[in-house]
C-alpha cells in the first residue's frame, strides 16, 4: 500500500495539535515516580559538576575565567533544573517503534500532518518531564549559600527574554530529533544516527562544558550551530554571561536554525510520505 503525504495544517485544524499537546503533557505528568528519581540523580550530578568547577576555579596560576564562578553555578542548576528540555537522549521511543513496526500506518489514517503531530507530541513530553522536576531543583538551588546556588537573573527584562529563548530553545532542540525521527524511514535500525547525534547535540551545545569555556575561535563557531541555539543561549542569559549586542544576535541564529530545521524537517517527511511503502492492508 503506497501512502500519500498528510493533508496540510490549516490555522482551523491547529486544535488537532494543540489537543495531542494536552493529551501527552497530561500523561506525562503521571510519571512522578520517575521523575522523583530524576530529580535524585540531578541533584547529586549538578552539586559534582559544581564542586568540579570550583576545583578549577581554586587552581593558582590558571589565568581568567569566561564566565564568574556564580555563572557557572547559576547554569550548572537551570541546565539540571530543564534538562528534558534540551537532552537529545530523551526522545520518544514510541515513535520509533511504530516507524520499524509499521503501525505508522494507523497514524497516517488520520486527517493529520504526522510531523505536526509529533512534534506537539514531543514538545508535550519534554513540557511534562521538566514541570516535574525544575520547581524542586530551583527551590533548593535558590537557598544554596552563594556561589554555590541558584541566583536571581539580572533584569525583569533579561527574565523574559530567558523565558522566550528557552521556548525557542526548547523547539529548535524538538526540530532536530523530528530529523532523526524522519531518519528512521530511511534504514532499517535508526540506532546508529541516533547515538551519533545524541553525542554530537551533548557535546557542541554546551551540555557537558559551557560554551565560554572553548577557545573564541571555536566557541564563535559552535555558536553559529544549531546546536549553540538550544540550552547554550537561554541558561547564559539567566546567568548573566550572554547581553548586549552578543545576545540579540544568538537570538536571531535561534530564530533562523528553527526555521530551517523546521523545514528540512518537513521535507524529509514530505519526501517519506512519497517513498513509504506499508505490506498488506
Amino acid at each position: 500500500m503506497h501512502l500519500t503525504k498528510s493533508p496540510k495544517l490549516h490555522p482551523s485544524s491547529l486544535r488537532k495539535y494543540t489537543a495531542f499537546f494536552r493529551l501527552h503533557f497530561t500523561m506525562g505528568l503521571q510519571y512522578r515516580t520517575a521523575a522523583a528519581a530524576g530529580i535524585a540523580t540531578q541533584f547529586v550530578w549538578g552539586a559534582m559538576e559544581i564542586l568540579m568547577f570550583r576545583a578549577f576555579y581554586q587552581t593558582p596560576d590558571n589565568g581568567s575565567f569566561p564566565m564568574t564562578f556564580q555563572a557557572t553555578s547559576a547554569y550548572v542548576w537551570m541546565q539540571q533544573a530543564f534538562l528534558a528540555l534540551f537532552m537529545a537522549w530523551m526522545m520518544d521511543n514510541e515513535i520509533f517503534t511504530c516507524i520499524i513496526d509499521g503501525n505508522v500506518s494507523y497514524e497516517l489514517c488520520r486527517p493529520i500532518d504526522i510531523y505536526n503531530m509529533w512534534f506537539s507530541r514531543s514538545m508535550a513530553g519534554r513540557c511534562s518531564k521538566a514541570v516535574l522536576r525544575c520547581m524542586p531543583i530551583l527551590l533548593v538551588a535558590a537557598f544554596l549559600p552563594k556561589p554555590y546556588g541558584l541566583m536571581a537573573p539580572a533584569s525583569v527584562p533579561a527574565f523574559l527574554l530567558f523565558l522566550l529563548t528557552l521556548i525557542t530553545g526548547l523547539a529548535v532542540t524538538v526540530a532536530f530529533c523530528m530529523l532523526i525521527y524522519m531518519s528512521a524511514f530511511f534504514t532499517l535500525s535508526p540506532e546508529g544516527i541516533r547515538m551519533v547525534a545524541m553525542s554530537v547535540v551533548e557535546f557542541f551545545s554546551g551540555a557537558v562544558i559551557p560554551l565560554p569555556f572553548f577557545p573564541d575561535r571555536l566557541r564563535g563557531f559552535f555558536e553559529l550551530l544549531p546546536f549553540g541555539s538550544m540550552q547554550n543561549v537561554p541558561l547564559r542569559i539567566y546567568s548573566g554571561d550572554l547581553s548586549g549586542a552578543a545576545m540579540g544576535r544568538a537570538i536571531l541564529v535561534q530564530f533562523l536554525w528553527l526555521i530551517i530545521l523546521v523545514a528540512l524537517g518537513k521535507f524529509l517527511n514530505a519526501l517519506a510520505m512519497r517513498k513509504i511503502t506499508l505490506q498488506g492492508g
